[in-house]
């Protein structure tokens, strides 16, 4: 408890802090007083972490009461790196905004297409407005309205060719819309620095969704995605073995993730051959229906969007607040039968 100032004034190092209190005169030495009680307490908030502002506590009241006034002051400091702007991403941008992080850093260069405009809410439709600016440049525009307290900015840039360091600025790094080799290399990337970055991926193909996790507790690159086909659970997803063959076949023919068609079909069907023998896994558990909807699926579903990205935000602020048991270490959905399912898939120890 702090002393009364006849205490203080017995305090033989603070009369020396202070000099003779009778020559400096009463004004002086309540003046200085105030100064030691501020810094004391300046002091005190840089060992505590710094406290929520009343607009902070007023903006954000309804979820404070949900997880608490620690949490909300662990995501007013955090700062989150997301690149591969697709109607998925933004709903995930949207949340995390309105949820009140301390920082979102937008990265994808690429022009809005037709196709962007489908399931990206953040694009205004007036072609005079987003015409010649990048899709992360227009996101960022929209995504400070919805919530001024929130730094919004852009890099740019090819993420696949940023440094270590440059990741380590970040808690959480987001990425989509990304060749399998982007996702490794970033992943690693995050995996060396000196403190924990919180590692997704998210992927949305027609009505299915994919979200993958890695809390540094998995690997993308050695566990979750290599893991052998014989070692998974006998009831996997079908939406996990479909997604990777689909991955593959992207990166073998060198495509842009999403850029696939029906007509790639016997292609695709002749490469899942080739992994279900290698994998000593029966090509039934990986129907030809499903193949060709992914194929097809160039454009997002937006009730999708909104139920991944929903997921996505959900699991980044507990990531980053510490409340709740985050998933792992994928999550899928499948509008077809409106089903979410959680498989963890890892590498067994020989």
């Amino acid at each position: 408890m702090p002393r009364n100032w006849e205490e203080d004034n017995q305090d033989p190092g603070l009369k020396v802090l202070l000099g003779n209190a009778e020559e400096a005169g009463e004004k002086y030495v309540f003046a200085r007083k105030q100064q030691l009680l501020h810094m004391f307490l300046r002091l005190q908030l840089d060992m505590d972490g710094e406290e929520l502002t009343e607009q902070e506590t007023a903006l954000y009241d309804r979820q404070i009461r949900v997880w608490g006034a620690d949490a909300q002051r662990r995501l007013s400091k955090s700062h989150i790196l997301v690149s591969g702007l697709k109607g998925t991403v933004v709903e995930f941008c949207k949340n995390i905004v309105l949820a009140g992080v301390g920082s979102v850093t937008l990265n994808d260069d690429r022009l809005v297409t037709e196709e962007e405009l489908s399931a990206n809410f953040l694009v205004p439709p007036d072609e005079n407005v987003y015409s010649g600016k990048s899709l992360a440049e227009l996101c960022c525009d929209s995504l400070t309205d919805f919530n001024p307290m929130v730094r919004v900015s852009v890099e740019k840039g090819e993420v696949s060719k940023f440094s270590t360091d440059f990741f380590d600025k970040f808690d959480v790094v987001v990425i989509s819309s990304c060749s399998l080799s982007t996702k490794q290399s970033i992943n690693e990337k995050c995996r060396k620095s000196l403190k924990r970055i919180a590692f997704y991926t998210v992927d949305c193909r027609d009505s299915c969704g994919e979200i993958f996790v890695d809390l540094q507790n998995y690997i993308y690159t050695k566990e979750a995605v290599s893991v052998p086909w014989r070692s998974l659970p006998r009831r996997v997803s079908k939406l996990y073995l479909a997604m990777r063959v689909i991955e593959k076949f992207e990166e073998l023919e060198g495509r842009i993730p999403g850029e696939t068609s029906a007509s790639d079909l016997p292609n695709v069907q002749k490469l899942r051959k080739e992994l279900c023998e290698a994998q000593s896994l029966d090509e039934s558990q990986i129907p030809d229906s499903l193949l060709e909807r992914l194929l097809e699926g160039r454009r997002e579903f937006p009730p999708v969007c909104a139920v991944i990205g929903g997921i996505l935000g959900q699991e980044v602020i507990k990531a980053i607040s510490g409340k709740g048991d985050p998933l792992k270490n994928f999550f899928f959905f499948d509008a077809m039968d409106g089903k979410g399912v959680i498989e963890d898939i890892f590498r067994q120890k020989s």
